[in-house]
């Protein structure tokens, strides 16, 4: 049985998304754009915004790329899909924050 952490959910996160780097004909950037309209069609959670925004960090997408997918995508999958995703994208921003101070103050201990 998994341990209780999600370490092991993570790593196959992980695996998959460096996978779809390596076979898609699409470069890094699109890929995480794309991924990101993804999400924003599922309305998907906070949690879900991790992966592909650290992808996106990783390969150099800035903010204004994230909104243009965002106003991209409103005409398809509707303006409440694009309020949840901006809710989502920031709370996942703030997970992110979070995560950082505590690796800071347990590597101040």
């Amino acid at each position: 049985m998994a341990d209780q952490n999600g370490a092991p959910v993570l790593a196959l996160l992980a695996s998959m998304t460096a996978d779809s780097l390596d076979v898609s004909s699409l470069d890094p950037q699109a890929i995480a754009l794309v991924q990101i309209a993804a999400l924003v069609a599922v309305d998907a959670p906070p949690a879900s915004y991790l992966a592909s925004l650290a992808l996106a960090g990783e390969v150099d997408v800035d903010e204004a790329q994230v909104r243009g997918v965002l106003t991209a995508v409103a005409p398809i999958v509707g303006t409440p899909r694009v309020v949840s995703a901006t809710g989502n994208i920031a709370r996942a921003l703030g997970l992110t924050l979070d995560l950082a101070e505590l690796d800071e103050e347990l590597a101040n201990e």
